[in-house]
């Protein structure tokens, strides 16, 4: 497979699954918004899930309140946010159209509606009036997407490359994911913090679709230790670090070339230190510092990817 396609392929699929863990995270914190709190923890929490996409930064510069209208705004529309929904889903597309003979015409489909779609919900107000059904859909287009996709595309590499893509961001996630919403939670202390840590750590679960797969493991009260190890360590659940990482492991050895060999090593290592550990080691090591290793593993991983297959980072800015 040439380069350039495998790197429309991959990034196609990177940007859907990130346009669609930006709306959980929205949603979630929408949800949480409507829940009793004074102003000031409610802005701590948008500024928490800000910081999950590192961009604390670009909000502030751009704006000069934080509040949930201006987070919306910015997290979903913005054209100068590069993680933003809408830049998210019209990356997916573009990708998705430089590749159209690759892909079947149910999935090109999809991405096309996708994008067609959510010019007429911005237009329309919709995220305005009512953003929880919004993110409702970004979450259900992104579903429609992987299914389309593993339903009608041939078991060769192109899936390999779609699937490689949204593991990577699926995994990066996740991990960001718990890193800030523990910081977060570790901040609250006293008898307000007690009360609201059953909150936050549903929240969290909420925000990966783990609530119910939690009560299915565990069946009983939900505690921080718990939701640590289901979201790193159990491997049946989907959106799971090491879940993610024996996908990952699992594609490359479909795809691999004579440079991979190394690129496959790192992933098996990583896949393994996750399969064999304890989260009692993990938390005594610390959550942060553990997390923040994977973190920079899997920006390691994703640029040996894309040495290995895709295209250069320099030609695609020369193209």
């Amino acid at each position: 497979m040439l380069s350039r396609t495998a790197d429309h392929l991959f990034w196609m699929a990177r940007y859907t699954e990130r346009a669609e863990n930006t709306a959980r995270m929205l949603d979630v914190r929408v949800q949480y918004s409507l829940m009793p709190q004074s102003a000031q923890s409610a802005q701590q929490g948008w500024r928490a899930m800000l910081g999950v996409s590192e961009l604390e930064e670009a909000f502030d510069a751009k704006y000069s309140a934080l509040t949930q209208k201006e987070v919306l705004d910015f997290m979903v529309r913005d054209p100068d946010n590069p993680s933003s929904i809408a830049r998210c889903l019209t990356g997916a597309r573009e990708s998705a159209r430089a590749v159209r003979g690759t892909l079947t015409t149910e999935v090109w489909e999809t991405e096309n509606t996708t994008w067609l779609e959510l010019q007429h919900h911005l237009k329309s107000g919709l995220l305005e009036h009512n953003p929880g059904q919004f993110l409702e859909w970004v979450k259900h287009r992104s579903h429609l997407s992987r299914g389309v996709t593993i339903g009608t595309m041939m078991q060769d590499e192109a899936l390999s490359f779609i699937r490689l893509g949204t593991i990577l961001e699926r995994a990066d996630n996740t991990a960001r994911i718990l890193d800030v919403k523990f910081k977060f939670q570790a901040a609250e202390t006293g008898n307000a913090g007690v009360q609201r840590e059953f909150y936050y750590l549903a929240a969290l679960l909420r925000s990966v679709s783990a609530f119910e797969n939690y009560r299915k493991v565990y069946r009983d009260a939900i505690t921080p230790a718990r939701v640590a190890e289901l979201l790193i360590l159990q491997a049946k659940m989907p959106r799971s670090l090491v879940a993610c990482m024996a996908a990952v492991v699992a594609n490359l050895q479909d795809i691999r070339n004579e440079l991979s060999q190394d690129t496959e090593r790192l992933a098996g290592k990583l896949h393994a230190t996750l399969q064999f550990a304890l989260i009692e080691d993990i938390l005594e090591e610390g959550l942060h510092d553990f997390l923040t290793s994977f973190l920079a593993s899997i920006e390691e991983l994703g640029n040996r990817i894309s040495g290995d297959f895709l295209v250069p980072s320099a030609l695609q800015e020369s193209a």
